[in-house]
């Protein structure tokens, strides 16, 4: 395959021939921990071929984030999470040595990802500029705290930090406790998502044009972004949103309610579904009440209607109330612990994590959560589990660029590779 620079791409190096919509193209990745990793396996699950740079001896700090390990192996669940359809190649970046092998794997890629701090790899002839000027139809991802601008943008970004700069702690919580942070680090998996729509969109650009260029994302950007909301509920009043803990900030009854033997999400979106929830509870008489009548006037009277309707909760357990709402087509649902998402029946019904071969691991597979774009024609294609540091560096540099026995253990013992 030409690549649109000119050059020739050599064919891919994978244990198994990539498939999906990607297919064919190449993404030299140098990302590490959770945002840039995230991006580029959404890349390589799509079919693209991802050739990841690690430090020689060290690699990925997340292969560090332990325990747990995968069964077996020693293998962080952290790493294998986000590592899948990945070739690991270790490279010493900051040698010259190291440096040109970047270089020739390049000329062989359409895509760099990378989260070093801003300015970082330009003193490796790596910063985007450099690379745009040698291999104009790269697209260069870089994703970074604060992106490439600004008066924030040589400090290093942090998932909570981000969560709490980016204003979703200070809506997080009881109204009376503290903020709280997501429980799982959603700044960096925002961050890599909207990397990997950001690339896609320059290729588009790139296969009109030839040209390559730069995706700046910024993690505070990105979380902004996402306040949705109530970030226009400020917007559109000035007035900073009040923590609510489990509640809606629009609409009521959103929220938790406890039940005889648990707890309940109760999700009634609008006027019609409050009305035929009272209507088959027995409290008809809630709707010739101005108070309750319309969704503004429940926002207005958010603690009448959640004193009025939790005593009626708390007359039925859990599957009780689900059981007798699923028929009325209201939504509910129970607060699962991770132990019962997975054995939902929806969840297994959906094949929402999937088994892949490892060497290493008891009988011979690990489970990891499945990508979740789902595909009619091009589905999600699960070809290389995470790798072990350095597990296709010597492949990849004899395939790719050509090198021989000899010149591969030289680089060895120089610490280069």
């Amino acid at each position: 395959m030409r690549h649109s620079d000119g050059t020739d791409k050599i064919s891919t190096m994978t244990t198994a021939t990539p498939t999906g919509p990607l297919a064919g193209l190449r993404v030299l990745d140098l990302t590490r921990v959770l945002a840039g990793p995230t991006c580029t396996q959404m890349l390589g699950d799509l079919g693209a071929e991802v050739i990841k740079i690690e430090k020689p001896g060290s690699g990925d700090d997340t292969r560090g984030f332990a325990p747990p390990y995968m069964p077996g192996t020693q293998e962080s669940a952290y790493f294998v999470g986000v590592n899948r359809n990945k070739q690991s190649v270790t490279v010493d970046i900051s040698k010259p040595e190291g440096q040109a092998i970047i270089k020739r794997l390049l000329a062989t890629c359409d895509i760099l990802a990378e989260n070093f701090k801003v300015g970082a790899l330009a003193k490796y002839g790596l910063g985007y500029e450099q690379v745009h000027a040698e291999f104009p139809s790269i697209v260069y991802c870089s994703i970074t705290g604060f992106g490439q601008t600004g008066p924030y943008a040589p400090r290093p970004g942090y998932d909570s930090l981000i969560q709490a700069m980016g204003g979703v702690m200070s809506l997080t919580g009881e109204p009376d406790g503290l903020p709280q942070k997501v429980g799982v680090p959603v700044a960096d998996l925002f961050a890599g998502l909207y990397g990997c729509i950001g690339i896609l969109a320059a290729l588009r650009h790139r296969e009109r044009t030839g040209i390559g260029q730069q995706v700046d994302i910024g993690m505070l950007d990105t979380h902004v972004a996402w306040l949705a909301n109530q970030g226009m509920n400020y917007l559109a009043t000035g007035k900073n949103p009040e923590r609510l803990g489990n509640q809606h900030p629009n609409i009521v009854p959103y929220q938790v309610f406890p039940t005889s033997d648990g707890y309940l999400v109760l999700s009634v979106g609008n006027d019609p579904t409050f009305k035929r929830f009272c209507d088959n509870i027995g409290l008809s008489h809630l709707l010739e009440d101005p108070r309750f009548a319309t969704n503004a006037a429940r926002v207005a009277n958010r603690q009448l209607v959640t004193d009025t309707l939790t005593p009626v909760m708390l007359t039925r357990g859990t599957t009780e109330w689900v059981d007798l709402l699923e028929t009325l087509k209201i939504g509910c649902g129970p607060i699962n612990t991770l132990e019962q998402v997975f054995a939902d029946p929806q969840v297994q019904a959906r094949g929402t994590v999937v088994n892949m071969a490892h060497a290493q691991a008891e009988g011979g597979s690990v489970m990891v959560i499945a990508n979740p774009v789902r595909l009619s024609e091009t589905p999600a294609d699960y070809r290389i589990t995470a790798p072990t540091l350095g597990e296709h560096t010597d492949a990849v540099l004899a395939g790719l660029l050509g090198m021989d026995a000899d010149e591969i253990a030289a680089l060895h013992t120089k610490g280069i590779i």
